[in-house]
């Protein structure tokens, strides 16, 4: 019996240890290995800014970081080192040519070269001109008007019974408001001048219109809309003897023209009393 037992035990002991290796064996660390997928897109460094960096502000470290971005889908322009955006010491600055925003790549057009000077006139298109005009708040849509909105130029002329309006520029981008042209701006101001982005033949018509009348804008909405044709007003168009909702049935007369021709004439009511 004693002997049986001694072999119980040194049996159990034994399966015990096989157990304990079999367990380490399995609990190994195996190194990883990294897969490279060949199908994955290549990827490049590209320089974003890290913070909302407005019109003619200067680019400096903190506004900048670098993330990881497809390289066939980079554009052209991009900077893969923020470094070479930051002067050297004791030099100029670069300056931002356009508002970027947060995450928003930095490209060699929205930055102005070291010590460069920053004005509207860089965000001008090609061929265009900015040019002034006189408003006020009620001309200026009561002050809701900033940099980068879209406006029709209406303009207001004539006197008496011959005042008219009439839609002169259509889709006309406001480049500054009195001195700010900032477009992330979100503070309306109530303007005196607001600058405009117009072709030379624009800006003629726009030279003698504020000399004929007074200038209104009208402010024209996030949708891209064609521009229509829209045919000038007339005070006398709006100013009615009578509400047209007031009017009631026409009377009318059959009228003989010529020998065959037949033509439906309005009786108006000076004729009715008449007869």
């Amino acid at each position: 019996m004693r002997i049986r037992s001694l072999i119980v035990t040194m049996a159990g002991m034994a399966l015990a240890g096989a157990s304990l290796y079999a367990s380490q064996e399995l609990l190994k660390v195996q190194p990883a290995t990294a897969s490279i997928d060949p199908q994955a897109p290549a990827l490049v460094s590209v320089v974003v800014a890290a913070q909302d960096i407005p019109f003619g502000s200067t680019v400096e470290g903190h506004k900048l970081t670098t993330i990881q971005w497809p390289a066939e889908a980079v554009p052209p322009g991009i900077f893969s080192d923020y470094s070479v955006l930051l002067p050297a010491d004791g030099n100029e600055p670069r300056r931002a040519k356009r508002a970027m925003a947060q995450g928003e790549l930095v490209l060699a057009n929205k930055v102005s070269d070291f010590g460069e000077k920053v004005t509207i006139t860089q965000t001008l298109a090609k061929g265009n001109r900015a040019m002034a005009i006189t408003v006020n708040a009620t001309t200026s849509v009561g002050g809701f008007v900033t940099p980068g909105d879209i406006v029709d130029i209406v303009l207001t002329t004539g006197g008496g019974g011959s005042l008219r309006a009439l839609t002169i520029l259509q889709s006309i981008r406001i480049v500054g408001v009195d001195q700010q042209a900032d477009e992330q701006a979100e503070n309306p101001n109530i303007a005196k001048t607001v600058t405009v982005e117009v072709t030379p033949e624009q800006g003629q018509k726009l030279a003698l219109a504020q000399k004929a009348g007074t200038l209104s804008l009208s402010l024209r909405g996030l949708t891209n809309d064609e521009d229509q044709p829209i045919e000038s007003i007339r005070l006398s168009d709006i100013i009615r003897d009578e509400s047209p909702t007031e009017e009631g049935p026409k009377a009318t007369v059959t009228v003989r023209r010529g020998a065959v021709a037949m033509e439906e004439v309005e009786v108006k009511e000076r004729d009715q009393a008449v007869n």
